[in-house]
């Protein structure tokens, strides 16, 4: 029967940061001399992300001596006219060409073999030359070899081109270490374009297909190292075109904006291009640029348009840029207050973000889960997207909707994701032998993958459905209105899960259902085998991919979902406000239909409440001697990991399945969600009994956070009412919560699920965001203990820089949850290991802040958010958004063997061979090909960990909304 569906990991970046710890100082005897110290041994690598008028410098200080350094300055001269902007993870000065970095507070001594990583911006032009040498504390360092530098010069970013017109590329490459250049190679994101050996580095291409493109230079050196450029977008058009940037532009009252026009050919005469205000808001105007002539000779130099605002009113309008012979080209423009800067900056980022040629979006207008294709995370490719990615989306259109009045977007988001993420009929098609009273078999969770397959067992009860029959009263149909959680949007994998396809195949060029995780709580990214939801037997073994995961007498052809809960309850969040913003603006009818949908969403979101196997919540302990539940008794209330179902593909086989999960995370919870969906009339759902259990579970959400709130004031790790997934006895003395048990790492353990800041960030804006909305007493009581913890662990420098809490470490256990007494938990600790200037984090934590001050009036809190929200703006912006450098240490896994039984065998669809010799960069040798993967292979080799700039959609869009809502509420 049923198989047991995949669970998820939650997204993060993992970075390995070295702690440094100082050597105790020993006692001399009278009349010993003191043993002089050893010199300082030391290398220095240096990286930059250069984007032609400026870069940051990553610079990682090895200690290769015999004792630990304590206090460190780092001196180094540059050739050229770099300017320092600003420093972090460090104190930074410059002096003529000289550049010092000395250490901040808490990374000043570096342990034998240790090392620490500091960074800056600078500016310059004409050259940017590494420095040669560097010293620290006045010692001169040996280095690793660096990598060429690369600068893609042409085409510039935003340009577009006319079908079949060449697209001249242009780049600049230096070698380091006395080396030379050996090629450049030209990349339109993975695809080799051609390359040069020769400098000038050019190319010409002049086949690229009519849409959105991402342009790369890599650079080879004689000593074998190679780096790319950051990339640069463009588009091409089916004709000449006239060419604007940016497609958003925000204008406060009183002021001029200005946007860029040119054209995407050379024309053969002079071309008038005439710009005027085509719809909307009348109190923008243009007042310079509205005839502009360009020639043969000017033809790619931008000039300018002058947009006016009024002194009074708000709101859109779409001004049009056309020219005969001409595809023309609209900008919206937006009249902003006078006041909201933020709101600017939000437009602006909108702007970047949904620029086609920046590379955020696939051509069906799919949110990949970062512009960059290297990236292992819980998606294990950049291009692939999850449920999280739709869910920002949701929530960036419904404040670009409040920003402007444009509520279009917002429903046409819902559309999308509906359309490509949303099971149809054809991908779900056997519920209707789905059976409430037997919802799934048994099959108990291992801690290893090595472990499984997992043994079904038909003897296990398992408890009824109590809310399928009313979902199809309510609805009219058996199928689940769910978003699955991954998708291989370029279908890189090959599987062709296309939305109403099953195993279409690699030639197949729509977005593809894939899942991965299947194997228990040890079970990383770097250990699973990806497979597709519907699974025909087409690839993996004789019986597909289902005798890796579960173990029964037969196998059949199936489909298969799983569900991630904070997502879906994230676009029940975006849908509340888009209903509160629109009615605000008199237009509420203009997404009445899409909240309808947030609404029914939330109703099936209620599969998420449910133990697993539907039994009894409360000191579950043995598969056979735990409960089956009898209804409601089944279900915690809570948001849990995941929710699954699927059936058979034959419709004559006759049987479906659907399961909850028993495990909760503090950092899934959306109480702002579940007050929605059961005191907001426009979200309350259809069913019979959903508007009630969300009622319980906005108290259930509110008490779990108080049991799990630390002595200082973090948020632990969550429960569950399946001790490691079999039901086991979890150890004498475990605190419960309404019987479940503690469990301090929920899920997965690899790396270890309470760790990441950004869970407490994410988890406590809703709580945020829920106090705004109603000043509830017990969502206060968490937040002013949990803000003053944070707060005090958050510095801002002078120079707009910071550092916020990155990994966690805990300690102790809450006290057994007493609804009527709840204990202080002073036996439950939290300690920061170490800190990080992740802008997407800092974006959802200032959003925390925002909320919070606005409703408490918590002057630290507001001050906080501006300042961070300032600091990434002014350090951290580049082409495509904002971003900071990070170091992936944990990239050594890419060779990580992937567990497979012995003499199990198969194939992935592009031939890559399965078997127990499997490792994770074996069943995907596409990685191979990516323009990155070269960092990675020196890397292996013994090289320093590689440093990326990702631009990740729920990152920036977390930003975007930041700037949107400080500017709501504190500016």
């Amino acid at each position: 029967m049923a198989p047991r569906p995949g669970r998820r990991l939650a997204r993060r970046m993992w970075t390995a940061v070295v702690a440094a710890l100082a050597l105790p100082l020993t006692t001399l005897a009278t009349g010993v001399t003191p043993a002089q110290a050893a010199a300082v041994q030391c290398s220095v690598d240096y990286k930059t992300n250069d984007w032609g008028s400026g870069f940051t410098a990553e610079l990682t200080l090895t200690n290769r001596g015999t004792e630990a350094i304590s206090g460190w300055a780092l001196t180094y001269d540059y050739a050229g006219n770099q300017q320092l902007s600003s420093g972090w993870s460090g104190t930074w000065s410059q002096s003529g060409r000289t550049v010092t970095a000395r250490n901040a507070s808490w990374n000043g001594t570096i342990a034998v073999g240790a090392a620490v990583t500091t960074g800056a911006q600078f500016t310059y032009s004409g050259t940017n030359a590494a420095p040669t040498s560097f010293a620290i504390n006045g010692t001169a360092c040996t280095g690793a070899h660096q990598p060429p530098i690369t600068v893609l010069t042409s085409p510039t970013a935003g340009a577009v081109y006319s079908q079949g017109a060449a697209v001249p590329l242009a780049a600049t490459a230096a070698a380091a270490d006395n080396a030379t250049i050996s090629k450049v190679e030209f990349y339109d994101n993975t695809t080799l374009l051609g390359t040069d050996t020769s400098s000038p580095y050019s190319l010409s291409a002049s086949g690229l297909t009519v849409g959105s493109h991402s342009l790369l230079a890599k650079a080879y050196d004689s000593l074998g190292a190679s780096a790319e450029s950051t990339p640069v977008g463009i588009t091409v058009a089916s004709g000449p075109a006239v060419v604007v940037s940016p497609a958003q532009l925000g204008v406060q009252q009183g002021k001029t904006g200005t946007y860029d026009v040119k054209l995407s050919t050379q024309p053969s005469a002079n071309v008038t291009v005439a710009t005027a205000r085509a719809s909307g808001n009348t109190g923008l105007s243009v007042t310079g640029g509205a005839s502009l002539t360009f020639t043969p000779s000017n033809w790619n130099t931008a000039q300018k348009v002058t947009v006016t605002a009024a002194a009074s009113g708000t709101g859109s309008a779409t001004f049009e840029s056309t020219a005969t012979g001409h595809a023309k080209a609209a900008v919206t423009v937006t009249q902003l207050a006078a006041s909201k800067e933020y709101d600017a900056r939000f437009l602006e980022l909108y702007g970047k973000i949904t620029n086609p040629a920046n590379g955020y979006f696939s051509p069906e207008g799919i949110p990949y889960h970062s512009v960059e294709t290297l990236i292992v995370e819980a998606p294990d490719h950049g291009h692939e997207t999850t449920s999280e990615a739709y869910s920002y989306l949701l929530w960036l259109q419904a404040m670009y909707g409040k920003v402007t009045g444009d509520w279009t977007r917002f429903n046409g988001a819902w559309e999308i994701m509906e359309k490509f993420m949303i099971p149809t009929k054809a991908d779900q098609p056997t519920n209707s032998f789905y059976n409430a009273s037997k919802p799934a078999t048994y099959a108990p969770e291992h801690d290893t993958p090595n472990e499984y397959p997992a043994q079904l067992d038909t003897g296990v009860s398992v408890g009824p459905d109590p809310i399928a029959a009313e979902l199809k009263s309510a609805y009219g149909t058996d199928d689940i209105y769910g978003m699955h959680w991954l998708q291989d949007v370029d279908n890189v994998y090959g599987y062709g899960n296309s939305p109403g396809k099953c195993e279409a195949g690699p030639t197949d060029t729509g977005p593809s259902y894939i899942n991965t995780f299947q194997r228990g709580s040890q079970e990383s990214v770097w250990e699973t085998v990806p497979q597709p939801t519907c699974d025909a037997f087409k690839y993996g073994g004789t019986n597909g991919y289902l005798d890796l995961f579960t173990k029964d007498a037969s196998y059949a052809k199936q489909w298969k979902f799983t569900n991630a809960p904070d997502a879906d309850a994230r676009a029940v969040q975006a849908a509340y406000w888009a209903d509160i913003w629109a009615k605000q603006q008199g237009n509420g009818s203009a997404v009445t239909a899409t909240v309808g949908k947030a609404a029914k969403m939330g109703d099936y979101l209620r599969y998420s409440m449910y133990d697993k196997y539907f039994k009894k919540i409360g000191n579950c302990v043995g598969p056979s001697t735990c409960p089956a539940g009898t209804g409601k008794d089944a279900s915690h209330y809570l948001l849990n990991w995941y929710y699954a179902w699927g059936g058979a593909t034959d419709a004559s086989a006759g049987w479906a399945w659907r399961i909850g999960s028993s495990h909760t995370h503090g950092g899934y919870q959306n109480p702002l969600a579940a007050y929605a969906l059961s005191s907001y009339a426009d979200l309350k759902p259809k069913s019979a009994t959903g508007q009630a259990d969300w009622a319980k579970s906005l108290d259930r959400q509110l008490e779990f956070y108080r049991w799990l709130q630390s002595s200082e004031g973090a948020i632990a790790g969550g429960a569950t009412n399946s001790w490691q997934g079999r039901y086991a006895t979890p150890p004498s003395g475990t605190p419960t919560f309404y019987g479940m048990f503690y469990d301090e790492k929920p899920v997965y353990h690899d790396p270890p699920s309470n760790q990441w800041f950004g869970f407490q960030a994410w988890s406590m804006e809703r709580v945020a965001e829920y106090y705004q909305q109603t000043g509830d007493a017990d969502a206060k009581v968490v937040l002013d203990k949990w803000v003053d913890w944070a707060l005090s662990r958050t510095t801002v420098n002078p120079d707009g820089s910071f550092r916020i809490p990155n990994t966690l470490q805990w300690s102790g256990k809450p006290d057994t949850w007493n609804a009527s007494s709840p204990g202080g938990n002073t036996g439950l600790h939290v300690t920061v290991a170490d800190y990080t200037d992740d802008v997407g984090v800092a974006a959802a934590y200032a959003k925390t802040l925002t909320y919070y001050a606005d409703r408490s009036g918590d002057a630290e809190a507001a001050t906080t958010a501006k300042a961070l929200l300032d600091g990434m703006w002014e350090n951290n912006q580049d082409a495509l958004g904002i971003a900071v450098p990070e170091t992936r240490a944990d990239y050594n896994r890419f060779d990580d063997g992937v567990y497979v039984p012995s003499g199990w065998s198969g194939r992935m669809p592009n031939g890559d061979t399965i078997n127990s010799s499997s490792t994770f960069d074996s069943i995907r040798s596409f990685y191979e090909d990516d323009p990155a993967w070269s960092k990675i292979e020196a890397y292996l080799a013994g090289g320093a960990a590689p440093s990326f700039t990702y631009h990740r959609f729920w990152a920036q869009a977390d930003i975007a909304l930041a700037m949107g809502s400080y500017a709501e509420l504190l500016e």
